[in-house]
């Protein structure tokens, strides 16, 4: 299905630029070990560290706000209030699991991997995959086509400039 509404695509966009940098997370984690870190130095490192701080801090959590306070009502409201109880319950175990692993790739950044730091790093880095690419697939798979279907043109025009603010 195509999607039709403005902020539906803007929503999609940002879970393709999130399973993106997730792939990239992936990658680093199988070719080094849980016992093998990573010189932190090297530019591919340091590039996925940087990003990963910069779309947790600033893309993720308003990403989640945004739905949880201006879509996520309106989905309830048009009888799928099941889904959207699921999805905030992902939201509140995924948010601090990324925010953990944003502390420990701000530590890298400073001062390297230890192995505890990167034997932490690799195993919540993981789970964050995990957690996030199930979540993203549910919205792919229903939340964004259920949420396509119940906006009008109106409410989608205003749900826009306001995720557009947010940025």
């Amino acid at each position: 299905m195509e999607l039709q509404r403005h902020v539906c695509r803007s929503l999609h966009d940002d879970h393709v630029a999130t399973l993106a940098l997730l792939a990239r997370l992936e990658a680093l984690l199988g070719r080094h070990a849980r016992n093998s870190a990573p010189a932190s130095d090297d530019p591919a490192v340091a590039r996925l560290l940087k990003d990963l701080i910069t779309a947790v801090e600033t893309e993720i959590g308003v990403h989640f706000a945004f739905e949880e306070e201006a879509t996520f009502p309106l989905l309830a409201a048009s009888g799928g209030g099941e889904m959207v109880e699921l999805l905030v319950s992902e939201h509140g175990s995924i948010l601090p699991l990324a925010r953990r692993l944003v502390a420990l790739a701000k530590r890298a950044r400073d001062a390297g991997f230890t192995a505890e730091t990167w034997s932490e790093f690799h195993g919540t880095g993981a789970e964050l995959i995990a957690r996030l690419v199930s979540h993203v697939e549910k919205e792919e798979m229903g939340f964004l086509p259920a949420l396509d279907e119940a906006l009008d043109e109106s409410t989608d025009g205003k749900l826009a400039l306001e995720l557009a603010a947010r940025r």
